[in-house]
């Protein structure tokens, strides 16, 4: 089970390696595309860990457990309009 300790050390990785793929770049180590492709990935992981830490709080907050927040797919936390 996904503790938010857990969460945010994944965020903390996911932008530490944006910050990587942006020097790789610099650097000519890796192209455009794979910088792009592989930010594009990093985005929807981004989105996904915020929208599980979301959803652990509000659990918190209205008497319920934050361990029974799950994870959706990025087809859903990517579409949704809220």
């Amino acid at each position: 089970m996904a503790t938010d300790q857990s969460i945010h050390e994944h965020i903390t990785a996911l932008v530490d390696e944006e910050k990587k793929l942006r020097e790789q770049l610099g650097h000519g180590e890796v192209t455009q595309g794979e910088e792009h492709a592989r930010l594009a990935s990093i985005e929807v992981e981004l989105d996904r860990a915020w929208d599980l830490l979301r959803q652990r709080k509000a659990l918190r907050e209205t008497g319920g457990s934050p361990d029974d927040a799950a994870e959706r797919s990025a087809d859903i936390v990517e579409k949704y309009l809220g």
